[in-house]
């Protein structure tokens, strides 16, 4: 079996994700980000989108990596062979509101180029070594973006 076919063997449907997030997203502002602050045993934050079709509010947790006074975001969805929702999100409307710690910030995440990105990624790595093995897996350059 090759790792892509191990990757959609491990992905829940996408409803019980659906429902996760959403609950996530409650406690998590419930208890300003007491409870449900985790991913895969890695901090998460809130990001507030506009939704690159529907236009519509969509408020998702994501593991990030501490970046100066900002937050690096890397679009690797576990190495699948397509960006995530939220990368065209971002793409499309790259103005947000970053919910961390308690507070929530408005910031713009700017997608970086290759060349930013070649000095970025091994901070990402770093903080979260599976990175590594999730840009392996895919053909596609996945993209980091950095939210200031």
């Amino acid at each position: 079996m090759s790792d892509q076919e191990n990757i959609s063997n491990d992905v829940p449907p996408r409803w019980v994700l659906k429902l996760f997030t959403k609950v996530n997203v409650i406690v998590y502002k419930l208890t300003g980000g007491r409870l449900m602050s985790q991913l895969s045993g890695m901090p998460i934050l809130l990001v507030e989108m506009k939704g690159a079709r529907s236009g519509k509010k969509r408020t998702i947790p994501l593991m990030y990596v501490p970046y100066g006074d900002g937050f690096l975001l890397v679009a690797s969805q576990g190495g699948a062979p397509k960006h995530p929702v939220w990368y065209h999100n971002l793409v499309a409307f790259p103005d947000v509101r970053i919910t961390f710690g308690g507070q929530t910030s408005s910031m713009n995440a700017r997608r970086v180029p290759d060349e930013e990105k070649a000095k970025l990624w091994p901070v990402c790595c770093e903080y979260y070594p599976p990175y590594q093995d999730y840009q392996a897996r895919t053909d596609r350059n996945i993209p980091v973006f950095l939210c200031e």
